[in-house]
């Protein structure tokens, strides 16, 4: 168990070659997992929690037995580890190889890309490369300046990044920090006080209600300096999810054991199932409602772990809103679009031109395009607002509570202490600090200012010259280029913010608000245009997906007292190895399996390529501009009325759908969304039942990690089997 003070974690062994083998060897089996699922359905994960837990798996009961005389393995180690892991693991995504790279292989026809490349030629391995390098860097130099201000000023939430430092420092025993505002405090004084009543005179009883400390010692684990102020100007906000980080578990060495016993036997479970789908077909694609809707409409059940995984994930709310997408696309438009006719009735349902699919999507782009220009809009409206109406009076009220803050804190502790005989080191203990204070490492773990910019320069020289190189000056001017990184830092602000307040980061939104913005400064008779529009959008996707990723880890980071400067080498190497292997893993796609195909329908490719035609001038289908328009003001209202009130807290907003998960509903096959739904709905009576144990959510989302790993894993026994030509039985 770490033993390091917390003060004195930054300053530890955090980075090393042990850390790095095993940071990029799970966050390689992520990429196989995320590649998998990305191509079938659009949907990537970050995989920060079993990340962390496979690599304490590792360091706590391979490797000692290997060799004993091992360094001890600490929670900031862990940080690390996991961070590597995550950037190896999303670069699917990042680099958009489930969407773009699809597009323009698949999709995008030789006008459409100024007769440089034919329709269904595939990129070379050095054309690979060059496209992830130029997307790999230039995200992780966005997100460096941006974390002194919403995390450690803001404190921004950060829900996956709370989350992921609570479980590392339950299986670690180890401290992390707590930042409660003096309202929340006061609610904790009271509850102390009725807990320790019994071992307090009454005049200490007193002098506890008061909020005075007269001489008590200072303790490190209950801290709030009085000599850093805050310089934010927003209301503090306490990082957690579900309102508050789980509370922490003394026992770390049997919560670390039930976890991973736990991922073990999903694990099993998913490995098994995904073995014996290759030899028994059927069981990926159950026609519970019918041989008619089946072969129509695609109404079939496949009860893949990993899709159950994943809505356990998710939560029942957002599934809830992707099945109500499901039902709204599969069976109310389509069948209405065939009854009149506006598609050709007797096309095939896998055909994205003339079937029902490819009629259907153009309203799933509707609802999730409408939805997230309104959630910009509204967002932006707010940070104006709130910059404006900033004025000095906040640090004067700052100034008057920061004494008795102090106070009481060290009150606090000092009763703590006498409550348990004074044992004040505790494994996985919370570190109390007022939200109202900076909390930062020393400055030396920082990265610095010259790295930043320096870095900022040579990566955007590097996206710039490698698209350039790739698609041709006339394709993609280096002036464009110039606007696009300009534009995805930008939108890369705006998804750090949006991920830090709702867990969600609107990379698929960035990505067609960028191809809106290009749509309007490129001429529609630009050679090209399409490809351009494509690239653009890549770029700012791939931006606005590394500074989150960045970001929700440097929060883990922060909670539990790690180096940034470690975690931003994490990324970076991390990065590098993507590269290279998200790249080969694409080569291996396409050489074993047919994409597109039934089985990988690349539906984030299609609406990428179709975004590109409707806002470089291509019609639309057949009554499809009418669907599109009135589903757009339905969902756009909705969204305003979502977006407004989101901050208030009130329950009645879960009853109005997010037009991102409907348009997932909308443009995946009900396959996806039924087994998710599953997902949601056992997420849901899982946390009813076991309501008031502090570690329910974390065995449920491990539970899920290992749904999600054992498929994804097993995918590469699949496709060994599918290369070789093995029958199925």
């Amino acid at each position: 168990m770490s033993q390091i003070p917390f003060e004195n974690k930054a300053r530890s062994r955090q980075a090393s070659v042990r850390g790095t083998v095993a940071g990029l060897a799970i966050g390689s089996l992520v990429l196989v997992s995320n590649f998998q699922f990305g191509l079938q359905t659009g949907w990537v994960s970050m995989m920060s929690l079993p990340s962390a837990l496979l690599a304490c798996a590792i360091f706590k009961q391979v490797i000692p037995v290997l060799y004993p005389s091992m360094l001890p393995f600490t929670d900031v180690e862990n940080v690390y580890i996991q961070s590597l892991a995550v950037a190896v693991g999303t670069g699917p995504l990042a680099y958009g190889f489930v969407g773009v790279i699809p597009a323009i292989e698949n999709f995008l026809t030789p006008d459409e890309s100024g007769f440089t490349r034919k329709q269904g030629e595939r990129f070379t391995l050095q054309q690979l490369l060059l496209w992830s390098l130029a997307l790999a860097f230039f995200g992780i130099f966005f997100a460096v300046p941006l974390r002194k201000q919403v995390i450690v000023r803001e404190k921004l939430r950060f829900p996956s990044g709370s989350a992921t430092a609570t479980l590392i420092a339950v299986l670690n025993g180890s401290e992390i920090l707590q930042e409660v505002s003096p309202k929340e405090l006061q609610e904790m004084r009271a509850r102390r006080l009725r807990e320790y009543s019994d071992v307090l005179s009454s005049d200490e009883r007193t002098s506890f209600l008061q909020g005075q400390s007269q001489g008590s010692a200072i303790d490190d684990e209950l801290v709030g300096s009085s000599e850093s102020r805050s310089n934010s100007q927003q209301p503090a906000q306490t990082p957690s999810y579900d309102s508050t980080p789980e509370p922490p578990i003394a026992d770390s060495k049997s919560a670390y054991e039930k976890n991973i016993a736990i991922l073990t036997r999903t694990f099993a479970a998913s490995s098994f199932y995904t073995v014996m789908s290759y030899f028994v077909p059927f069981i990926k694609a159950i026609p519970v409602f019918g041989s008619r809707l089946s072969q129509n409409y695609l109404w079939n059940l496949q009860p893949s772990p990993a899709y159950i995984g994943q809505g356990i994930i998710m939560g029942l709310p957002t599934v809830s809103y992707m099945l109500f997408g499901c039902i709204l696309g599969w069976a109310v438009l389509a069948p209405l679009a065939r009854y009149k006719h506006w598609v050709d009735p007797e096309a095939d349902i896998n055909d994205w031109e003339n079937g029902v699919q490819g009629w259907i999507l153009w309203s799933s782009l509707a609802v999730m395009v409408v939805d997230s220009v309104v959630g910009f809009i509204v967002f932006t409206t707010k940070s104006v607002v709130k910059f404006c109406l900033r004025d000095d009076k906040r640090h004067a009220l700052e100034s008057m509570i920061d004494d008795s803050l102090q106070s009481m804190l060290l009150e606090e502790e000092r009763i703590i202490n006498k409550a348990s005989g004074g044992h004040h080191r505790r494994q996985s203990t919370v570190k109390l600090v007022s939200a109202d204070h900076d909390h930062e490492v020393d400055s030396r773990q920082l990265v610095k200012l010259t790295t930043v910019i320096s870095g900022l320069i040579v990566s955007s020289v590097i996206c710039v010259v490698c698209m350039v190189y790739i698609f041709g000056a006339q394709i993609v001017p280096l002036s464009s280029m110039m606007i696009a990184l300009v534009l995805a830092l930008f939108l890369s602000v705006l998804a750090v913010r949006a991920l830090g307040e709702t867990d969600l980061n609107p990379v698929s939104g960035i990505g067609k608000l960028s191809q809106l913005v290009f749509a309007v400064i490129t001429p529609r008779t630009m050679k090209g245009g399409v490809l351009l529009n494509l690239v653009a959008g890549g770029i700012a996707e791939a931006g606005a997906q590394q500074a989150g990723d960045l970001m929700q880890d440097l929060k883990t980071g922060h909670l539990l007292g790690a180096s940034p400067k470690a975690q931003f080498f994490a990324q970076f190497i991390g990065a590098s190895w993507s590269v290279v292997l998200s790249s080969l893993m694409h080569l291996f796609y396409n050489r074993i399996y047919e994409i597109p195909s039934a089985q990988f329908r690349v539906p984030t490719a299609v609406i990428w390529i179709d975004c590109a035609r409707l806002v470089t001038g291509k019609g639309l289908p057949n009554k499809a501009m009418e669907c599109t328009i009135v589903l757009g003001s339905v969902f756009g209202i909705l969204s305003l009325i979502k977006n407004l009130y989101r901050d208030k807290g009130y329950k009645w907003l879960l009853w109005i759908p997010s037009g991102v998960a409907v348009g997932v509903g909308i443009y995946n096959a009900p396959s996806f969304t039924l087994a998710r739904f599953m997902g949601g709905c056992l997420a849901y009576v899982w946390l009813r039942t076991h309501r008031g144990d502090p570690s329910a959510k974390t065995s449920m989302i491990v539970f899920s990690s290992g749904l999600v790993l054992g498929e994804g894993l097993c995918s590469i026994f699949n496709m060994i089997c599918t290369s070789y030509d093995v029958p199925h039985l």
